[in-house]
């Protein structure tokens, strides 16, 4: 298979590690993770990934703490998986580096704008932990962000649904499928692909994104090499 794109931003949920479960990590879902995205690496793909922390820690359902704190422990929540999914792909012999945003020297590197450059081209792969290292933003902006920063060629956002939906398909039958949409159709119906910041960074930036089922078999190397699958997002 032929890959359409030679650099992209992988931004996984927390709870995709989790192995169904909702919570911690299952190593056996992690380490199949991480042999989806060899597979991207053995392609000659750059690959840059943001995961999330909700398999640890949903600051947003706090009715005393404060934002501020809620929000980051979430982003410490967040380097716990990044350093979880840096070891399943070393243990594939895929080399892997963890940058986070807030400053952790002895587990792992600082997010340095040039260095991450440097390691895609060297292909290694990049997991940014700790969001942006600011509250009140969501993994979401920094995958988007992040995306940007390194001129990604699209974003794919791999989630528990095949794809994006008019309402919730479980709960809703008559919920319709989109195979495409436009970043303003996507904000103006209020499709909850991504949060409204993260949303209007990839507007501004014409940052593509393509909306998968991470359960599908290969779904990311079919991603990449520009199958249809999920929703595409431009």
């Amino acid at each position: 298979m032929e890959p359409k794109y030679n650099r992209v931003l992988l931004k996984i949920s927390g709870e995709a590690l989790s192995g169904g479960s909702g919570s911690g990590i299952n190593e056996e879902t992690t380490a199949l993770v991480a042999r989806e995205i060899k597979q991207l690496h053995d392609l000659g793909v750059e690959v840059a990934i943001v995961v999330g922390g909700g398999n640890f820690w949903r600051g947003r359902t706090s009715q005393s703490m404060k934002r501020e704190t809620a929000d980051y422990i979430g982003m410490l929540a967040t380097v716990m998986n990044s350093l979880a999914l840096q070891d399943a792909l070393l243990a594939e012999g895929v080399k892997a580096r963890v940058q986070t945003s807030i400053t952790m020297n002895e587990v792992a590197e600082p997010y340095i704008w040039r260095r991450a450059l440097k390691e895609l081209s060297d292909k290694d792969v990049v997991i940014f932990g700790a969001g942006i290292g600011e509250p009140h933003f969501s993994t979401d902006t920094a995958a988007a962000l992040r995306a940007v920063n390194i001129d990604a060629d699209i974003i794919l956002l791999a989630k528990n649904i095949d794809a994006v939906y008019s309402a919730d398909p479980k709960t809703d039958p008559n919920a319709v499928k989109y195979d495409h949409l436009t970043m303003k159709e996507v904000v103006e119906q209020e499709l909850k692909v991504m949060d409204l910041t993260a949303a209007t960074i990839c507007m501004e930036n014409n940052m593509k994104i393509q909306v998968f089922g991470l359960a599908e078999e290969n779904s990311m190397v079919r991603a990449v090499c520009g199958e249809q699958i999920g929703t595409l997002i431009e």
